[in-house]
């Protein structure tokens, strides 16, 4: 991968910040012309340094305000258990996101719901559901301190 100069971390952290920013506007802040600039963000993309361009939800504004972590152990260790559980979890829309981890469970696993109720029915009827899940553990958000979907670039 190659490196990225002062002039793409500054595209970068501008994109990263408004993802609509005009290519005029943000050739201006960088203190290049437009062409150069829309050259670079296009490089940028095309190396995967940006992997897409989102609009920043409000759950709580869409009627999606539970947020639980959920941590999940599998059944075992050995096999196809793990290409398995991370097949079944790609289909499921009220996971947000999910990672192997080290420790006592192998997974964490973030969800966002609107309540208690479908909370239980999504942990009850599909996730310990899934033929690799043995137990898991719960943590009920009670609030969000801090949520930041940007990479620090400074």
């Amino acid at each position: 991968m190659r490196e990225l100069d002062k002039t793409d971390l500054k595209i970068l952290k501008l994109l990263q910040q408004n993802a609509r920013i005009p290519m005029t506007e943000l050739a201006e802040k960088v203190g290049l012309s437009t062409t150069p600039v829309t050259e670079r963000v296009r490089r940028l993309e095309r190396d995967h340094f940006i992997t897409g361009y989102h609009a920043h939800l409000n759950p709580h504004a869409l009627g999606q305000s539970l947020l639980v972590f959920v941590e999940i152990k599998l059944r075992s260790k050995s096999g196809n258990i793990f290409e398995d559980f991370r097949r079944e979890v790609a289909h499921i829309p009220q996971i947000l996101e999910c990672h192997l981890v080290s420790g006592e469970y192998d997974y964490l696993i973030k969800v966002r719901l609107p309540n208690m109720s479908a909370y239980r029915d999504m942990l009850g009827n599909i996730l310990l559901q899934l033929p690799a899940a043995a137990e898991s553990r719960s943590y009920v958000v009670m609030e969000e301190v801090k949520e930041m979907p940007m990479l620090n670039l400074d």
